[in-house]
């Protein structure tokens, strides 16, 4: 019988009954709080930076395929819509794949890397610069040209007033704008537009109506874009039906995005294309968002402090209290180790009630905000309309095996008074 979980139990019972009871209930408050909330803010900032990634990807794809001379200046530079490269892009599935060295990086060796996915889905894309002219404000666009065949699902999650683009035989003349875009233009769904186009030189008009109207909460791309049929920019741009921009690429797993992003630029493409994912090529969200993990790192540090020393505070007055049957134990052959194996008992059961109490806590209230939305963003700075949650459940197992070892680690510190104690003087006390 293990007699060390025996007396634990018993001092527990008479614990109750005395001082040790309030600091016990204390404890496992303060124990109870900070998981909640070290889980709380995991939940909710993975909610909210997969929020934001998920949104852009939705616009923008995971990999764009370009001409070698476009920079992130959309620059008109078409290249062929190439249905064999296509093909071979989506044919691609999960790959083993050690990258060429690099001049850039002469110091770092490639490794062998595996993916977790493939390639989902390859979608072609246009972008042209236009101007909106209205009855009072000009305002200057950038129109990205869907094709028919296009995979529109995720956009169309964007609609708030509407319908997409109606495509028909020849180049459709529908508009989505964005809700920021309507606002300040004064523009509703079926008003007429007119956008001028600024060619080498010469002003080309053409005339447009307002489909619908699209709200991404992403301020940037609200701002900026307008959606229409590809090939009212190609007749614009006198490019042929297999001219476009770009390639978008969309892959099975966001984690695969660098590994995929290397070997389609290294072994399918051409030399006169380059790819780039989009986390490269709109780095200032991405490291935004990466910056929110130190906001993570530091509020779980910090919860992490707070039970520690609450449960220090404990088992420091629990030993002191119960310095006369340490005495004992040791009077009749107890080790030292055996005796703090007893506080140290009676501290995993503190941890234990206070992580139950703390995740039960923590997903009642994440489910409250699931359900209801009940906490409010303001959408313009965050770019999300509520308190985003996402459960990471990786991470919310470390933070509870986590807690109950580090914490358990850092008693072993205050039970050493345990070895101080010595059995005549704590007897005699007594």
């Amino acid at each position: 019988m293990n007699y060390e979980r025996f007396i634990a139990q018993k001092l527990s019972g008479a614990a109750k009954k005395n001082f040790s009871a309030m600091i016990f209930r204390i404890a496992i408050i303060a124990v109870s709080l900070s998981i909640a909330v070290m889980i709380i803010t995991t939940s909710v900032i993975t909610g909210f930076k997969n929020g934001i990634s998920n949104k852009v990807f939705d616009f923008w794809g995971h990999i764009h395929i370009t001409d070698g001379k476009v920079g992130n200046s959309f620059e008109l530079i078409p290249i062929e819509k190439d249905i064999e490269l296509i093909r071979d892009i989506e044919d691609i599935d999960v790959i083993t794949y050690k990258r060429p060295p690099s001049v850039v990086d002469v110091d770092i060796i490639p490794r062998e890397e595996t993916s977790k996915g493939g390639v989902r889905s390859v979608e072609t894309y246009t972008i042209v610069p236009g101007i909106i002219s209205s009855k009072r404000k000009f305002e200057g666009v950038l129109l990205k040209g869907f094709e028919e065949d296009h995979d529109l699902s995720s956009i169309k999650e964007f609609m708030i007033d509407g319908e997409f683009i109606s495509y028909q035989e020849g180049p459709s003349r529908d508009i989505v704008i964005s809700k920021q875009m309507a606002r300040r233009l004064e523009f509703e769904v079926g008003d007429a537009l007119i956008m001028n186009f600024i060619l080498e030189g010469e002003q080309y008009k053409k005339r447009f109506a307002i489909s619908g109207i699209y709200k991404t909460g992403l301020e940037e791309y609200d701002r900026r874009f307008a959606l229409v049929d590809t090939r009212i920019l190609q007749e614009v741009l006198t490019w042929t039906e297999n001219q476009v921009s770009g390639l978008e690429v969309y892959v099975d797993d966001i984690h695969d995005l660098r590994l995929l992003n290397e070997y389609i630029y290294f072994e399918k493409l051409p030399r006169n294309l380059y790819s780039e994912s989009i986390r490269s090529k709109f780095y200032q969200i991405f490291e935004w968002l990466e910056l929110q993990n130190i906001n993570e790192d530091v509020l779980i540090s910090l919860m992490l402090i707070v039970a520690i020393m609450n449960m220090i505070t404990a088992i420091l007055i629990f030993v002191l209290e119960n310095t006369s049957t340490i005495g004992l134990l040791k009077s009749i052959g107890a080790t030292d180790w055996s005796i703090r194996k007893i506080f140290l008992y009676n501290a995993s059961d503190i941890l234990i009630k206070g992580i139950f109490w703390g995740n039960l806590i923590a997903f009642i209230l994440c489910f409250i905000q699931l359900q209801t939305g009940l906490l409010k963003l303001s959408e313009k700075e965050y770019y999300l309309s509520t308190v985003p949650i996402e459960f990471n459940w990786f991470m919310i197992g470390f933070i509870n095996i986590g807690t109950i070892v580090i914490t358990l680690i850092f008693l072993i510190i205050p039970t050493l008074i345990v070895t101080k104690i010595q059995p005549v003087k704590a007897l005699r006390f007594d």
